[in-house]
């Protein structure tokens, strides 16, 4: 028996990384699981990988969770395709990192737009069958950036918003019988940090090894990290806890 067992989980952004290492957990712990990415090919490329048992499924949709239309005809497809929806992990997002007196207006409002919007929309569609049902699991992804990073203040803004976002859905949504908490990576090795490395002409290994060092665990994070704070918070063991953000981070920000 796992703890997903005739459950419905939705992944956006889940393609690749953080949000493909969290779909893979559900799909383990016996869900059935639908990604959710920009790129609908991705998509249903990653969700034939997700190990589904017992009967689960698995189905790729492509969205953009920063269009109203775009997310509700998602939604509407999951319960037509899986029989309903009972976890949303809001994980898409993407970076625009710069100065601020580099930041383009355009690279603020691609960043909110994806991050909070976006988390705003998929929750909104989601909530309807959540409140109907009078159950429902939100964890929406925050970041340690949400503490301020320097060339990211259109993404650290985004994921302290994040933050605030979940701790209103706790306090609207809990007598529905839903539960919204956060979770707030630190360094996860995965193509989005790779590619910080790349940008900043740094070999990955060496990047990687510099992040370790900054936290008392000595190590850099991995997508299962986060997924296992995921799969705790979205399931049954967790009904206590909302409006929360657990920061997944190796004891970076201790100090």
């Amino acid at each position: 028996m796992g703890r997903f067992d005739g459950r419905v989980a939705v992944v956006t952004g889940a393609a690749r990384g953080i949000g493909f290492g969290t779909a893979t957990r559900f799909a383990e712990e016996g869900a059935s699981v639908a990604i959710i990415d920009l790129d609908e090919t991705a998509a249903a490329q990653a969700a034939a990988k997700l190990p589904v048992i017992d009967g689960a499924k698995a189905v790729g949709i492509g969205a953009d969770v920063s269009d109203a239309e775009s997310v509700d005809a998602a939604v509407e497809r999951v319960v037509g395709e899986l029989g309903g929806i009972h976890v949303l992990v809001n994980n898409a997002g993407i970076t625009r990192d710069n100065l601020l007196f580099k930041m383009t207006e355009q690279d603020w409002d691609l960043v909110m737009g994806v991050h909070l919007k976006g988390a705003f929309l998929m929750t909104k569609a989601a909530q309807k069958h959540f409140v109907e049902q009078k159950y429902g699991k939100i964890v929406n992804l925050s970041s340690v950036s949400a503490l301020g990073n320097r060339g990211q203040a259109n993404y650290s803004a985004a994921k302290m918003g994040v933050q605030g976002f979940t701790r209103t859905l706790g306090i609207e949504l809990g007598p529905f019988g839903i539960n919204a908490n956060a979770v707030a990576p630190g360094f996860i090795a995965t193509e989005m940090t790779d590619a910080t490395a790349a940008r900043l002409k740094m070999d990955v290994e060496e990047f990687r090894k510099l992040n370790a060092e900054a936290n008392p665990v000595r190590r850099v994070g991995f997508p299962e990290d986060i997924a296992a704070a995921v799969a705790f918070l979205a399931s049954d063991e967790a009904s206590y806890i909302t409006g929360q953000t657990l920061y997944v981070d190796g004891g970076a920000k201790l100090g």
